[in-house]
């Protein structure tokens, strides 16, 4: 991948990712938790968001081989402070991967009007293309990824959510090693049944 197409995906990715955790927040203050205010992590600010890592090494040795992929220090959400803890924590994790799924969305509508007909490559696109397109690109594959039933993910908390209260300890020890279960997704390529069906779809739509 061209240096300057590398760029504009990371550029994208990290913008991405900063808005799934002011989203995190945002519900989180409006459902009564402000704590996320008070840390000022109410902004689109990235160096508020910064993980060394996550949010600038990953995202570029990511782009260079192709699979954009990064994380931005979670926002701070307190339950006790919550009007109704064990719904609203739902609600606050599932904030994250609708604003990604709401800028894909729109990245895939513009890229459509930008995007040449069939055959293309990401690196002969215009620059005003690979921004709508690798929004879209991102902001889908993020929105997916953070969906998925698997601690830390965002999805866990759906689970957590309706698990009987006796299999609560259980699901506290399966959050133990959820990480693990995320990098064997990662590193196996597993992620393709999920991934694949959204490029897909995305490069039908744009094309």
């Amino acid at each position: 991948m061209a240096v300057a197409s590398t760029v504009i995906l990371v550029a994208v990715l990290v913008v991405s990712v900063v808005v799934h955790e002011v989203a995190h927040g945002l519900v989180a203050d409006r459902l009564g938790d402000s704590t996320a205010r008070m840390a000022g992590r109410l902004t689109l600010n990235p160096l508020k968001h910064n993980y060394p890592f996550g949010t600038l090494a990953l995202p570029f040795l990511g782009a260079l081989a192709g699979v954009p992929f990064g994380y931005a220090k979670p926002v701070p959400v307190r339950p006790s402070r919550l009007r109704s803890p064990r719904r609203d924590l739902v609600l606050v994790a599932f904030a994250g991967p609708l604003s990604n799924l709401v800028l894909g969305i729109a990245g895939a509508v513009v890229a459509r009007g930008l995007v040449p007909d069939a055959p293309w490559s990401f690196d002969d696109l215009s620059i005003a293309a690979q921004f709508a397109y690798g929004t879209a690109l991102v902001n889908l594959l993020l929105a997916v990824f953070n969906a998925l039933p698997v601690p830390p993910l965002d999805g866990s908390r759906l689970v957590e959510y309706f698990l009987p209260a006796r299999w609560l300890r259980t699901w506290a020890t399966v959050h133990r090693y959820g990480f693990v279960v995320v990098l064997a997704l990662v590193v196996s390529g597993s992620l393709g049944f999920v991934f694949d069906p959204v490029l897909d779809a995305l490069e039908g739509f744009v094309s």
